[in-house]
């Protein structure tokens, strides 16, 4: 498989996944996976497009989160993860390996938020719960039909 083809089909998951999978280490060097809701799946989150479509690196994530969840802990702890999307109907994956970041920047945050939140975080963007992180992969690896094709996004 063409390099250009598995870096196409890459984001094609990305962009039709509803979650994606984050992996972090916990405090005792175990990794924990789990289902982050995926603000690049277009049908759910068509309010995110633009923003996405106006970034150089098309691979740079951003995902919305509690501040109080285990998942923070463990990226200030390590900021290593892995992020993976797949298509469980044709067992077609891509899953990224790279460092997370806690983002600060107000600005970022207020493209991220959905008035929907409220109800998750009652006192809106200045809720102390309302974290965005961001997620720029440093390697990759593309899976499908029993190939596995390893690239830098």
């Amino acid at each position: 498989m063409e390099l250009s083809e598995v870096k196409k089909l890459s984001i094609e998951l990305i962009e039709n996944s509803l979650v994606a999978y984050l992996s972090t280490i916990d405090s005792d060097g175990f990794p924990i996976t789990r289902a982050l809701l995926n603000t690049r799946y277009r049908e759910r989150y068509p309010e995110f497009s633009k923003f996405y479509e106006m970034m150089e690196d098309k691979y740079v994530l951003y995902f919305s989160t509690n501040t109080s969840s285990s998942k923070i802990d463990h990226i200030k702890e390590n900021p290593k993860v892995s992020v993976y999307f797949c298509d469980t109907e044709q067992f077609k994956g891509v899953l990224f390996g790279g460092e997370i970041e806690i983002v600060e920047d107000m600005n970022i945050k207020r493209q991220f938020w959905l008035d929907r939140s409220i109800r998750y975080y009652p006192k809106g963007l200045e809720d102390p719960d309302y974290t965005i992180l961001r997620f720029k992969p440093e390697d990759a690896r593309f899976y499908y039909k029993l190939n596995q094709v390893e690239f830098k996004p």
